[in-house]
């Protein structure tokens, strides 16, 4: 599964919440931001936005990277990344002691 496709069902999911009236995607410098607008509080939001990236995330290798940037009126940014386990998932050749081939 393609993060493409996590992003894409995490952001039905914010949109498909009724105590969000908008939520867009904006890419700066190769980094996602998310463009929240809702009338709940910072708090409650962070609970939401963590709440459906857990759903989305469930069953695969990935984490969240959140942070809060800034609130303009009734519109939250947060900068809010998927990301991919930097382990390895094969063998180099070059004898590392972490190398796949030793995990059981």
């Amino acid at each position: 599964m393609s993060l493409e496709t996590v992003w894409d069902q995490f952001m039905e999911l914010l949109k498909s919440n009724p105590l969000i009236t908008s939520v867009t995607k904006k890419k700066f410098t190769s980094l996602p931001f998310l463009y929240v607008q809702t009338k709940v509080s910072h708090v409650e939001l962070e609970n939401m936005l963590k709440s459906a990236a857990m759903t989305v995330m469930k069953g695969k290798r990935l984490t969240l990277e959140m942070a809060y940037v800034r609130k303009t009126e009734d519109t939250y940014i947060y900068r809010l990344r998927f990301l991919v386990p930097s382990e390895k998932m094969f063998c180099c050749g070059n004898g590392c002691m972490d190398c796949i081939r030793f995990k059981t």
